[in-house]
């Protein structure tokens, strides 16, 4: 059985805008049981072709994927440019459409944050959009999200946005997604709500949908055990 201890599967994740490896601090000894796990360097390209091609060239000949937001973009973009080599795919917190004007409306203030030597206070701001509202007050949690846009940086961060806005819709690519796929999104996600997610599980044959309770955009971080047994469920598949 692919994943198994005498057959390791590799797993690459994926992490969002602005996060780095610890957003999967949880999850990585347990999929580690199944095969080497590598947290992809999303950081260094603008454009989501570019980003993906990077990935693929470090990359095994065969492993599973799993994105968190933009890295379900990248994700996408993966299965588009080497969709043979993707043996498993798990999209968290993400979604299939391309940016719209109004999201990118959204994203302006936060770039010019970071230009003008202000991108420490990106945290303070995106906060509550990242999180359930139960957590907005989550001081332990907060400190988490500041320290991955520390280690992510301004100019990483504007690279990654300049790749978000240019993004294409991945939705027509939905029948090709052969191998096992889990969408998995937060039940009071505000950025990619549980509507994208139903969207992605509905057009992916096979795929399978599971919604996270009382978790919001950082579900790896705010409900890690959940998290966790889907994705070995998935990687067991």
């Amino acid at each position: 059985m692919p994943g198994s201890a005498s057959d390791p599967l590799p797993i690459i994740l994926i992490a969002g805008l602005n996060c780095s490896a610890r957003l999967y601090a949880e999850q990585i000894p347990a999929l580690w049981q199944f095969g080497p796990v590598t947290v992809a360097d999303h950081r260094r390209d603008d454009s989501m072709a570019a980003v993906a091609r990077r990935i693929l060239t470090a990359a095994p000949a065969r492993f599973a994927l799993a994105g968190l937001s933009m890295g379900g973009y990248v994700a996408f973009e993966i299965m588009r440019q080497a969709p043979q080599r993707v043996a498993r795919l798990a999209l968290l917190a993400t979604g299939a459409r391309g940016e719209t004007p109004e999201r990118t409306a959204e994203r302006k203030p936060l770039i010019d944050m970071a230009r003008q030597g202000r991108f420490a206070e990106i945290t303070d701001n995106q906060f509550p959009l990242l999180v359930h509202r139960s957590r907005h007050g989550d001081a332990a949690l907060k400190a988490v999200v500041r320290t991955m846009n520390e280690e992510t940086g301004a100019d990483a961060y504007l690279r990654q946005q300049r790749a978000i806005m240019s993004r294409p819709d991945s939705r027509a690519g939905f029948a090709a997604i052969a191998c096992p796929t889990l969408v998995l999104v937060g039940d009071d996600d505000q950025l990619t709500p549980p509507a994208l997610a139903r969207e992605m599980a509905a057009g992916i044959r096979g795929s399978r949908l599971v919604i996270v309770a009382e978790s919001g955009h950082l579900s790896t971080l705010e409900r890690p055990r959940e998290v966790t047994d889907a994705l070995v469920e998935w990687v067991r598949s």
